[in-house]
């Protein structure tokens, strides 16, 4: 790369999905800011909102969960411990897990600790309960890369009972329509 920035050229450094999340960007980053050698950094769609969007489903759900949290377990490389799966676990949250297919018997084990039932359902698309995680994977061949998503906002409209959201209310003005209060 230092011979191609004398030499006036360009270097491309190509990463799969979103670099910002579990990316190594950072040292990248560092060693070019070292040497001084620009750079810029063009996100890619993450392998969560596209999951999201195979699953048709919307990650957040008033009334249910307002929150996304991105997390992994821990394995070879550490998290912080304020940061566990288990402590994320907890707030009940919609979560999308990375790197952890190798963990799922653990992840079966801590969702059960922090109060998901064994029935609330999960992501080749298989979903699954938490108390058949590791077992649906097995079966389904997933050894490697997946996202896996836990979370209330996956069940039915009955079975979670979120609120609709207020835009769409005939009551509810925005800065293009007053409402019917107005």
């Amino acid at each position: 790369m230092e011979k191609a920035e004398r030499e006036g050229k360009m270097t491309v450094r190509l990463h799969t999905g979103d670099p910002a999340i579990y990316g190594a960007i950072r040292e990248q980053m560092d060693r070019l800011d070292e040497k001084k050698i620009a750079y810029d950094v063009c996100p890619g769609v993450s392998s969560f909102c596209g999951a999201a969007s195979s699953l048709h489903a919307e990650l957040t759900l008033p009334g249910v969960s307002q929150s996304v949290i991105i997390t992994r377990m821990a394995g070879r490389t550490g998290v912080p411990e304020r940061e566990s799966f288990r402590s994320l676990a907890a707030h009940h949250a919609t979560m999308a897990v990375f790197l952890s297919t190798g963990l799922l018997s653990q992840m079966e084990k801590e969702l059960a600790e922090v109060g998901y039932a064994s029935h609330t359902p999960e992501e080749k698309i298989v979903r699954c309960t938490v108390s058949t995680l590791a077992k649906s994977a097995e079966e389904n061949g997933i050894k490697k890369t997946a996202m896996i998503f836990i979370g209330d906002v996956f069940g039915t409209r009955e079975a979670n009972g979120y609120e609709e959201s207020r835009l769409y209310a005939p009551d509810f003005s925005t800065e293009f329509r007053k409402g019917t209060d107005q």
